[in-house]
């Protein structure tokens, strides 16, 4: 009896420590490898940290600038072509420096710090009937991921997220925290918004606010010829149009690049309280997921899917939701996870009057090429004349993909092929494209598509002489420019 209760306990202490050693093992991997979300590009970095305290974030600049570490800052890594990591570097992982640092609603301003989800600050402000002015489709970012990236959504009012900020702290690489807005260090306000983590640790932000409000959903069908003239006349000029988004067929029919339809959020008449109506939670996501699914691996689903789309969205005419519902749209059902397989996005502007005969030259490329592309939608983004590295040079519509590839080197050379055709015609257009994205693009497309570019980069060393603050955007683009 003494014997086995012995033998159970050395079990249970071999068990233990095994389960431990695991553990350990883990969180070694996890703190030393680490990819986003395409998971195409899996780095090591030195070491992760993470912190709830601005005197850490501080101390381990310093500490970096003595022993001349490199730092890279992430959110919650939805960027596809590391801009959130770099070799051999310590990544600070921000999703913890997230608290809600002051609030003043009669001047409509909150001060949230960045590692601070849109989620989180539409659940702090929503008691109170506010919105926020600008931000992605989808709330799940951190607020200093977005203005790393310089957002837009679907807001035709505010324009790109810079419009909406008036001010942040910023922590730079010699361990100062300076403020940084249009007339504090005007120059870094202009670099920081859309500056990829590259000039410093964005500490927290204040952001202007709207107000929560009641739209309608207004659907229409067109042919693409229509959309520009239908957009400039109809939409653009109608004040009670707060939002708008629309969607292109991608279906392998003879609706391929000619169908369409719009999506018009207007104010309603009779406004009510909003603060009583629910945040919107992610509806049953089964239905979606299986028919995006079907789409990823035959031209059957892609025709169901735009079909069914289609249809369901024309029947949300009429419907009435709160600004801040619009902008909690579902996420759940674009989740994917393959072994083989990922998903990225891609996105090219192009100036509104340039539309019709754009869609047309991408159709001609993409009836030759071999693309899998799942999803196109369309967004409108005002000229943006205030960041160094704006992708909107004058007024734009935003034409966002969904392209699925094999997780492989060929899968990924076959995607660039393809993907660098597409930049070259949005260049012709007038266009540009978004720099959150895989780097498929050559040095003299990033150098067309921002003429401000090599201005960045050479600023990027004026603040950041000894180049800490790293990522693979710089390295592919900026490091020896």
């Amino acid at each position: 009896m003494k014997r086995n209760v012995l033998l159970v306990v050395f079990l249970l202490f071999f068990i233990g420590g095994w389960t431990a050693s695991v553990a350990v093992y883990k969180h070694k991997q996890d703190a030393e490898t680490v990819e986003d979300i395409s998971g195409l590009l899996p780095t090591k970095v030195k070491e992760i940290r993470r912190s709830s305290t601005q005197k850490d974030l501080q101390a381990w600049i310093k500490d970096a600038a003595k022993s001349e570490e490199k730092i890279s800052i992430a959110g919650m890594q939805h960027s596809q072509g590391g801009q959130t990591y770099y070799p051999n570097s310590i990544l600070l992982d921000m999703k913890s420096f997230n608290k809600v640092l002051d609030y003043k609603p009669r001047q409509k301003r909150i001060t949230v710090q960045s590692g601070a989800t849109w989620d989180d600050v539409q659940r702090y402000i929503h008691k109170d009937g506010f919105a926020i002015q600008v931000m992605q489709s989808q709330n799940i970012f951190t607020v200093g991921g977005s203005i790393s990236v310089n957002v837009h959504g679907r807001d035709i009012r505010y324009g790109s997220l810079i419009d909406t900020v008036e001010s942040l702290r910023l922590l730079k690489a010699d361990g100062k925290i300076v403020n940084v807005s249009r007339k504090e260090n005007p120059e870094l306000f202009k670099l920081v918004n859309g500056g990829y983590g590259l000039f410093g640790v964005i500490l927290d932000v204040t952001l202007k606010l709207a107000q929560d409000e009641w739209y309608e959903n207004e659907v229409l069908a067109m042919d693409y010829r229509e959309y520009t003239d239908y957009f400039k006349q109809r939409v653009k000029e109608d004040p009670n149009i707060r939002m708008h988004m629309a969607r292109l067929s991608i279906a392998p029919d003879s609706s391929f690049f000619k169908e369409m339809y719009a999506t018009n959020y207007r104010l309603v008449k009779n406004q009510k309280p909003t603060k009583n109506e629910p945040l919107r939670k992610d509806g049953n996501a089964v239905l979606p997921k299986a028919l995006l699914g079907t789409s990823r691996y035959s031209e059957w689903g892609k025709k169901l899917l735009w079909k069914t789309q289609k249809s369901y969205f024309l029947k949300q005419n009429g419907k009435v939701e709160t600004r801040n519902n619009v902008m909690r749209s579902d996420s759940e059902f674009m989740e994917y996870d393959s072994q083989n397989r990922t998903e990225l996005l891609q996105e090219y502007f192009v100036p509104v009057d340039e539309f019709s005969s754009y869609v047309e030259d991408l159709r001609d490329i993409l009836t030759k090429e071999n693309l899998n592309v799942l999803n196109i939608t369309i967004r409108y983004v005002d000229q943006d004349q205030q960041a160094v590295m704006s992708y909107a040079k004058q007024d734009m519509f935003a034409l966002v993909w969904l392209i699925n590839q094999e997780k492989s080197k060929i899968g990924t050379a076959d995607t660039k092929k393809v993907v660098r055709k597409l930049i070259d015609i949005t260049l012709d257009h007038g266009g540009s494209y978004y720099l959150p994205y895989y780097p498929f693009a050559t040095q003299s497309q990033l150098e067309r598509a921002y003429p401000n570019a090599q201005q960045f980069f050479e600023l990027k060393r004026k603040y950041d002489p000894s180049e800490m603050f790293m990522n693979y955007l710089y390295k592919e683009y900026g490091d020896d420019v």
